[in-house]
């Protein structure tokens, strides 16, 4: 059942974010960042915690989950080095993310060759 629900969470996700393609104006680089500070004010006032409890990597794997991870890192910090987590504490959070895609990229890099666009 697990299962399920992360389908129909990350599915419902995916879908408003096609909607949003499709019937807006919006551009998905607009999209995108609009999911992820979405996803730190649904943290921050609380919402999207129980959400990703009950939804799993459904709700996790998102970039609505890497706002809230961004915003669950921020709040850790704060409470234990003060003022400054707000500074650190998001990339300490996301490091390990952040640093696989960079990694990712790089070797994709590598192996993918460029093409002449015109």
């Amino acid at each position: 059942m697990n299962y399920f629900w992360a389908f129909v969470v990350g599915g419902g996700i995916c879908v408003i974010g096609q909607l949003l393609i499709d019937l807006t104006g919006l551009t998905p680089a607009r999209i995108l960042t609009g999911y992820v500070v979405a996803g730190v004010i649904l943290s921050a006032v609380g919402w999207y915690g129980p959400l990703a409890e009950f939804a799993g990597c459904g709700a996790t794997v998102p970039l609505l989950g890497f706002g809230h991870l961004l915003a669950k890192g921020v709040r850790t910090a704060i409470e234990e080095e003060g003022a400054i987590g707000i500074l650190t504490g998001g990339l300490t959070a996301a490091a390990a993310g952040i640093t696989t895609s960079l990694v990712c990229g790089v070797v994709c890099s590598w192996v993918g060759k460029s093409h002449d666009q015109n």
